[in-house]
């Protein structure tokens, strides 16, 4: 019943289509442009060409990813009570990129849940993978590693419902959805193929290092030819040496623990697969692990430790430090004879490994000044295992790439230990060579298995990743396990010295990558994770078990035995009757400011009946037909008549319907937290260019960085362009939320966003008046004015209002602005305010100014800069 608002003005419109599209004001002559396009043809055909232009634009990209990145609960930090730093900035640029070069979105669908599946998945698809890895993750001190991930499961399930599905998920987590159909099971149907999962990191490489690895593994490859060609029968020979070494290994006997612990409680060891040990919890720098049993074996010679990959260690471990390495100060054994209550220290004659390198420094990352004030600790050879020296440690690392396989000691005591039968052997590794912090500065060792031997092994081990290859029959041995027991037979021919100190001279020029990502992946068989109905959703009161499923009230999905890439396939299936609608919704929820369906994280039958349905089943089809186009469906959206109405309405209107659900007017509200910084930059100047790459810190007071549980050492202010990087890029740190964007409504990334609320306090103006960065603004503006605008007061206000409101000055404006710059010349002139303070800053040091400025003309127009730049024309998208 409303009757649709005239076009809206073209500079009023220009503006609107840039925050839009790229999420930055356009400068003056871009909007002169646009008005002389306007002149030259059509509103219609000008605002089709700047949106095909900007649709190109990087930036682009920035502005759309921010959107998803709410709902993937994206953030720099792991939450609760430590709130650790995290390096997952690699799948923010994956998200810019994917976004820029118009990834269909079903494709962009599949590749998050289920990336690292994809047949011949590129380094790109397992990053994606990193979308249901952006929860939080508890590092607390005696948590039980367990809960925390069935918990990170569950939020998995929420951000999935609300991200792709449009449902309520959550609600199923512990009872039949009480309005939604949706059951119980059918919730741990889902949760099945998020919870069959390890909790996985991956090294992410740069182009140039991904040629470089790729240039010395094609290298190794050709010399290991060599080593084929000049030994032609080397399959006979190799056969042989295995059935040498299956026929001289000795027989181990593998301990079943009667208990492990950490002792002091920090971390909750846990018994596995094949009798090993995972420590998952805590990320102690410091501590020891105990681990009892009572030994079959009545008189042992060796004592075999090993150190084994595991999903959930970074980059598969063996190790928990930053590198996925490790490092054992003490290996310390005790015994308990039957008829005995008191525990006897066995001494410790000797050890071997199958990897060890020369003494030497521990790295300066693991610098600890409590435990070694000196920096004495030393990492190196296994004899370090066993010296009593808690400031020496053994410590295999082979170096990038390498190093992410399985290691082994093997210790002597000087005396066979004599044990009959009821005897018990506890087993403590120390583990003294950690940093400050507690975090990936640890160098804890993540899995492990422990083994005794009535006999002396022969010879010195070889490479671990091959004995364990030979315990697998030859028709099952995996290609890895193939080249480990390739790589341990090579080097132990004499007649190929030469060849393998070529490959070990090659392989040391491996690069370290410069950053990581956190992702899923699927688990091995050994390591399968059956998952059960939770009573109530508690974790710990698992009752009947359940296989992967979906819900009946959707779309099928024809596959027996489903994967989680069957599953993300479903997700993104054309006969799903909400993923094409959510993502339209919420596209067309960031340009008008609501979406057709205001709930727009539920699209359950609780939600409000969409005003136009019709529209949202139209544009979902169309967004289907056109290869499921994101930027397809921007433009269809910009170039409507209803987009490009006026956003001016009479009170009359507004009171009838102040939502704007008729949409008998354009959208008008106030800029999100990340557009008002960028606004504030961008007009001033000052917004960086650059595109990707880490999270920047800000500056916060002293007084919020202190109130941390954790010590916040890391936040190094950033200095130069970096400082002024668009909003995306600013540190999110979950319990420490950014002043300036918290402010305007940010999420902390505690939980997917599908939509923010807007508030209005006065707490919102402080921040834009006072905050640095929009101080910092204020004096750069100041500059831009003084330097471009034209000589005369009237064409100074007038350029920084096509600046900050893309319209010219009304004559009462100049006139206010004039009088505002009366009132501060004065107030300088009799030293009311500091000139340089307000002009460059307390510590900023004063810039070339132009010809004929002063530093008090730069203070006035500073101060008004500010009003300027808190107009709400400027804040608020019209």
């Amino acid at each position: 019943g409303l009757t649709p608002n005239r076009p809206a003005e073209p500079a009023i419109l220009c503006r609107r289509i840039y925050l839009d599209v790229i999420g930055l004001p356009p400068t003056p002559q871009q909007v002169s442009e646009f008005e002389a396009a306007v002149d030259a043809g059509s509103l219609s055909a000008a605002v089709e060409q700047l949106v095909d232009t900007l649709l190109d634009s990087p930036h682009y990209g920035e502005k759309w990813a921010r959107h998803w990145l709410d709902v993937a609960r994206y953030a720099d930090s792991n939450g609760f009570e430590k709130d650790l730093p995290r390096e997952q900035w690699a799948w923010r640029d994956w998200v810019i990129n994917a976004i820029n070069e118009d990834k269909p979105y079903d494709q962009f669908i599949i590749e998050q849940v289920a990336g690292d599946l994809l047949p011949d998945r590129t380094q790109g698809q397992l990053v994606a993978s990193g979308f249901l890895r952006n929860g939080m993750v508890n590092e607390e001190g005696a948590i039980i590693y367990e809960q925390f991930r069935i918990e990170g499961n569950f939020d998995r399930m929420d951000c999935i419902g609300k991200a792709v599905l449009g449902l309520s998920l959550q609600c199923a987590q512990c009872h039949t959805h009480k309005f939604d159909p949706i059951t119980h099971d059918e919730y741990y149907s889902m949760f099945a193929f998020v919870n069959d999962t390890y909790e996985a990191q991956s090294w992410v490489y740069t182009d140039e290092q991904f040629q470089k690895i790729e240039s010395i593994r094609k290298k190794v490859a050709g010399l290991e030819e060599q080593i084929r060609q000049q030994v032609p029968d080397w399959r006979q020979k190799m056969l042989v040496w295995e059935q040498q070494l299956l026929e001289n290994a000795n027989e181990w006997e593998r301990l079943t623990p009667t208990e492990v612990d950490w002792e002091g409680g920090l971390n909750h060891p846990e018994v596995i697969a094949e009798q090993s040990v995972v420590i998952l919890g805590h990320p102690t720098v410091t501590g020891t692990f105990r681990f009892d049993a009572e030994p079959q074996t009545r008189e042992i010679r060796e004592i075999r430790l090993e150190a084994l990959k595991y999903g959930d260690l970074p980059f598969f471990g063996p190790g928990r430090s930053y590198w996925g390495t490790f490092a054992i100060s003490e290996l310390e054994i005790e015994t308990k004879l039957p008829d005995s209550e008191k525990w006897e220290k066995v001494k410790l004659a000797s050890a071997l490994t199958d990897f060890e390198h020369e003494e030497r420094e521990l790295d300066e990352f693991f610098h600890h000044g409590g435990l070694d004030k000196d920096g004495r600790r030393k990492v190196g050879p296994v004899s370090m295992l066993i010296d009593g020296d808690m400031k020496t440690a053994w410590a295999p690392d082979r170096g990038p790439i390498l190093r992410h396989t399985e290691s082994v000691a093997i210790v002597r005591p000087e005396q066979p230990l004599e044990l009959p039968e009821g005897s018990q052997l506890r087993i403590f590794l120390r583990m003294n060579h950690g940093g400050d912090g507690n975090g990936r500065d640890n160098q804890q060792l993540g899995r492990l298995r422990l083994s005794v031997a009535s006999q002396e092994s022969a010879g010195e081990p070889i490479d671990h990743a091959a004995r364990l290859a030979l315990e697998t029959p030859a028709d099952e041995r995996t290609e890895d396990q193939q080249a480990a027991l390739f790589r341990a037979w090579r080097k132990s021919v004499d007649d190929l010295e030469s060849l393998n100190q070529q490959i070990a001279e090659a392989e040391a020029k491996y690069p370290e990558a410069e950053t990581s990502v956190l992702h899923l992946a699927e688990t091995m068989p050994r390591d399968h994770r059956l998952t059960t109905v939770y009573d109530r959703g508690e974790w710990n009161k698992p009752d009947r078990e359940v296989t992967p499923g979906v819900l009946d009230a959707l779309h099928p999905m024809e596959v027996e035995n489903p994967t989680r890439l069957d599953f993300a396939r479903w997700l993104a299936d054309k006969d799903s009757p909400l993923t094409a609608r959510v993502q339209v919704n919420r596209t067309w929820q960031a340009i008008f400011g609501i979406g057709l369906v205001e709930t727009s994280e539920d699209f359950g039958t609780r939600a409000p009946s969409p005003e136009y349905r019709d529209i949202l089943d139209w544009l979902a089809v169309d967004f289907m037909r056109n290869g499921w186009s994101q930027k397809d469906l921007v433009r269809t959206i910009l170039n409507s008549q209803t987009y490009q109405q006026s956003s001016v309405v009479s009170e009359e209107e507004f009171l009838r319907d102040p939502k704007n659900q008729l949409l008998a007017r354009g959208p008008r509200f106030r800029a999100q937290a990340e557009v008002i910084r960028d606004i504030a930059l961008s007009v001033a100047g000052l917004l960086s260019d650059d595109i990707g790459g880490p999270s920047i810190f800000p500056p916060v007071p002293q007084s919020v960085l202190d109130y941390n549980f954790s010590k916040v050492d890391y936040w190094n202010v950033a200095e130069g362009e970096d400082r002024y990087r668009r909003s995306l890029y600013v540190f999110r740190k979950r319990s420490m939320p950014d002043p300036v964007l918290t402010s305007f409504d940010s999420p902390n990334s505690d939980f997917a966003c599908a939509r923010r609320v807007r508030s209005n306090t006065p707490l919102s103006a402080l921040v834009s008046l006072n905050e640095p960065v929009f101080v910092e603004a204020a004096q750069a503006l100041a500059l831009r004015i003084l330097r471009e605008a034209g000589p005369t007061t009237e064409d100074r206000v007038d350029f920084a209002y096509r600046l900050c409101t893309s319209r010219h000055a009304t004559d009462a404006e100049c006139t206010a602005i004039s009088a505002l710059l009366d009132q501060q010349r004065e107030r300088l002139a009799e030293g009311w305010l500091s000139i340089h303070d307000v002009a460059f800053g307390k510590d900023g040091k004063r810039p070339e100014l132009p010809e004929g400025v002063s530093p008090r003309d730069v203070a006035e127009w500073t101060l008004v800069s500010r009003v300027l730049l808190n107009l709400d024309e400027t804040l608020t998208k019209n």
